[in-house]
């Protein structure tokens, strides 16, 4: 068993040893599989309210208009992110105070809740307007703790690297959105084969949402045993922790921060049109069965999970700038051809165009993130990559599926999407220009 274990639930201690290449290594492990369980929480929830949409629209906004009813779901899965910014402030404050376990565990419970509390609530037939009330408020808690899981996982495992290594460990937290998502895509395939079209529309559509019960419970059991970062601890050894974080951010760290959220604009809206929205491409507008549809998603999310190690290890060798631009630069050539190549009417060549449209996937998830931790000192780096990372989430994520579902629906052009992530991957490249490069040297205390 480990020597280290779980450490009570407040301010971590101020004692700072310096660890062995063994110790440190160890700690980096537990650290990435700690972030990638809770992560995985965070994407299995957006991802089965992605894929779920075309569901549950009519439930909870029924009318004559499917099209309207679909933007209607769209524009309350916006919604939460709209609130991260929030939720990335107040908690990151905390993480930034009190150190990152604490609030890592806080957020998956209010995730996992907020997410079981879906699967409960009434539809529009039992409950009238309060059903879509309802369904907007608990988005918007959804939302509120979303706002600091990822990046406190980020920051959390770049925090416990060794150098030279945060590039590899730092690739597990993105392999938790990908297998997240990949889980979501299984069980809505599951549960839309085994059951008819009655059944998914009267109580079939919650079960995704109870299954969101279990992964909360073995993340937390995960979380509970690991220590604090030891950045962390050696920052807290040594200085108070910053009085006014934000103000502290916006005034000192401003350049990076705009630099970060153009970055993480191309980074979202890849994931979120390339894997979440296509949903809605193939079956809504293409036409692929539902079921068949949410299993091509699940294998390339698998696929694309096993790839990120693999990227965010090279990133460390060639450096983060190198394999950023490889992933902009590919989304930018790839993905307006390959939805071309989707509209043929053949799920296989759909499937294989999908695969090859996602490719520059792995590596911006994989390098990404620890790429965003390492443009901030420990002090502010909670509370500056909430305020970044979140911003970037609304323009290339929360409110992308709406605008395109939209746009589609005045023009009919189905290539929309593609030009939207091309453009935003060519926004990301102009930023990167004005990158330093980070991997081979220390985290900024």
């Amino acid at each position: 068993m480990s020597r280290v274990l779980a450490e009570p639930l407040h301010a971590p201690s101020t004692a700072t040893v310096e660890p062995t290449a063994n110790d440190a290594s160890a700690i980096a492990r537990r650290a990435a599989f700690a972030s990638a369980t809770g992560t995985a929480v965070e994407y299995y929830e957006f991802g089965v309210y992605g894929y779920m949409a075309t569901v549950i629209a009519p439930l909870f906004f029924p009318g004559d208009n499917p099209t309207a009813a679909l933007l209607s779901v769209l524009a309350v899965f916006g919604s939460a992110f709209l609130i991260r910014p929030l939720g990335g402030v107040v908690l990151g404050r905390l993480g930034d105070r009190i150190g990152r376990r604490t609030v890592l565990l806080t957020t998956v419970i209010g995730m996992g809740v907020a997410t079981a509390l879906i699967g409960a609530l009434p539809t529009a037939a039992q409950a009238g307007i309060l059903a879509p009330i309802l369904l907007v408020l608990i988005r918007l808690v959804q939302g509120f703790f979303a706002g600091a899981e990822i990046i406190g996982a980020a920051a959390f495992v770049a925090e416990s690297s060794p150098n030279g290594r945060r590039g590899f460990f730092g690739a597990f937290t993105p392999v938790g959105v990908a297998l997240g998502g990949a889980t979501a895509a299984t069980v809505c395939g599951i549960t839309t084969g085994l059951l008819s079209a009655e059944q998914l529309q009267d109580w079939g559509w919650r079960i995704p949402f109870f299954l969101a019960i279990p992964l909360v419970i073995f993340s937390c059991l995960i979380r509970h045993n690991v220590e604090e970062t030891p950045e962390f601890k050696a920052f807290a050894s040594k200085e108070k922790p910053p009085a006014a974080p934000v103000r502290e951010v916006l005034s000192n760290h401003l350049p990076a921060v705009l630099r970060v959220v153009v970055l993480t604009f191309g980074q979202n809206a890849g994931y979120w049109i390339g894997l979440v929205f296509m949903n809605i491409y193939l079956t809504t507008y293409l036409g692929f069965e539902k079921s068949k549809v949410y299993w091509v998603i699940a294998c390339i999310s698998v696929a694309m999970a096993a790839m990120m190690p693999l990227w965010g290890g090279l990133s460390d060798r060639i450096g983060r700038r190198k394999a950023l631009a490889i992933g902009f630069v590919g989304y930018t050539v790839l993905v307006i051809p390959m939805m071309m190549l989707m509209n043929n009417g053949s799920l296989w060549i759909a499937a294989l165009a999908m695969f090859v449209a996602t490719l520059p996937m792995p590596i911006i998830q994989s390098v990404g993130y620890p790429t965003y931790a390492e443009q901030f000192p420990t002090r502010i780096r909670y509370t500056a990559m909430a305020i970044s990372i979140n911003l970037g989430a609304i323009l290339g994520g929360g409110i992308t599926p709406y605008i395109v579902t939209a746009i589609i629906g005045k023009t009919g052009n189905l290539l929309v999407p593609g030009f939207f992530m091309a453009g935003a991957a060519l926004c990301s490249l102009i930023s990167l220009m004005m990158l330093k490069e980070t991997a081979k040297g220390s985290l900024k205390r």
